[in-house]
C-alpha cells in the first residue's frame, strides 16, 4: 500500500501502475485500486519466483516514476 497527502496523487500513481496490470504474464494476476489517498496493489502469483520479483520491481518503478513526475 502506498499513501499520499492528496487523493489526486494517489489516483495518478494508481493510473500509472495499472498499465502493468494488463501486461502481467501467465500465472500472475495484478490488480490496483485507488481509495481516497491510498493505492493498493494485490498480486496473486503461481509460477517462477523471478517473474514475481520482476513484476514487483516494475510496479515500484512505475510508482516511483509517477511520483517524480508529480513533483
Amino acid at each position: 500500500m502506498l499513501e499520499y497527502d492528496q487523493a489526486r496523487w494517489a489516483k495518478a500513481v494508481a493510473d500509472a501502475v495499472s498499465a502493468d496490470n494488463v501486461k502481467a504474464p501467465a500465472g500472475l494476476i495484478v490488480r490496483t485500486v485507488c481509495t481516497d489517498k491510498k493505492v493498493v496493489t494485490r498480486v496473486e502469483w503461481q509460477g517462477k519466483l523471478p517473474t514475481f520479483i520482476a513484476t514487483l520491481d516494475d510496479l515500484m518503478f512505475s510508482a516511483s516514476a509517477a511520483e517524480k513526475t508529480l513533483r
